[in-house]
């Protein structure tokens, strides 16, 4: 049986219930273990999957297993670096692209394995794009598991040249007063309604928004 190990640092992370779910539903298929911290991982295996993964992996860890593997939101080798699906929205683009690739250092700039394209129309809220791309990132997961042995990575090209986007903060979750709901839409859809909602101050006072869909 296939030895999985998935490895998300954050339990916290909307993705971790997803990865919960999928762990339940293939555990007659897989071994699956899903751990919070590298020094969790004492067992190798198969696949190492880095699943929003804020750790770095060290090389003992990496050679406990056949394959180490990231899920990234972007079509690499551009949008290396933190968030790069929001980033993307952000700048009102209509679709998002996730990448399967090998870890490596520096980061991001493994051999990609698979791209999955994700259309967006516009409207997403963060939930429902973050359901878009946890589902995308399982899809990948699965095909990985069936096509470990047999796959044939791409090298990226331009490795020296890639700019790598910055880490988002709460701070970048504050929306202008002086500038228009239309030109904000975009932020107002990516900002986490838990852990980083979109907010604003007036008269020395913080107000927090969070918007959702009327369904009526």
């Amino acid at each position: 049986m296939t030895k999985i190990t998935l490895l998300c640092t954050d339990p916290n992370h909307p993705i971790y219930a997803f990865l919960t779910q999928w762990k339940v539903e293939n555990d007659i298929k897989y071994e699956i273990t899903l751990l919070n911290r590298v020094n969790e991982v004492a067992v190798g295996g198969d696949i190492l999957f880095l699943v929003s993964c804020s750790e770095i992996i060290k090389v003992a860890t990496k050679s406990l297993f056949s394959h180490v593997l990231v899920l990234h939101a972007s079509d690499l080798p551009d949008g290396r670096g933190w968030s790069p699906h929001i980033w993307d929205v952000l700048a009102g683009k209509q679709s998002i692209t996730l990448s399967l690739l090998e870890a490596e250092e520096p980061v991001d700039s493994g051999d990609i394995w698979k791209k999955h394209v994700i259309p967006l129309n516009g409207r997403e809220l963060f939930n429902e794009i973050n359901e878009l791309l946890f589902k995308a990132e399982l899809n990948l997961i699965e095909w990985a598991c069936l096509n470990y042995n047999s796959c044939c990575p791409t090298q990226q090209l331009s490795l020296n040249s890639a700019a790598y986007l910055r880490k988002r903060t709460p701070s970048d979750s504050e929306l202008n007063m002086n500038d228009s709901l239309e030109s904000q839409f975009n932020l107002l859809r990516v900002c986490d309604p838990s852990r980083f909602p979109a907010f604003f101050y007036k008269d020395g006072q913080k107000y927090t928004i969070r918007i959702e869909k009327d369904e009526k």
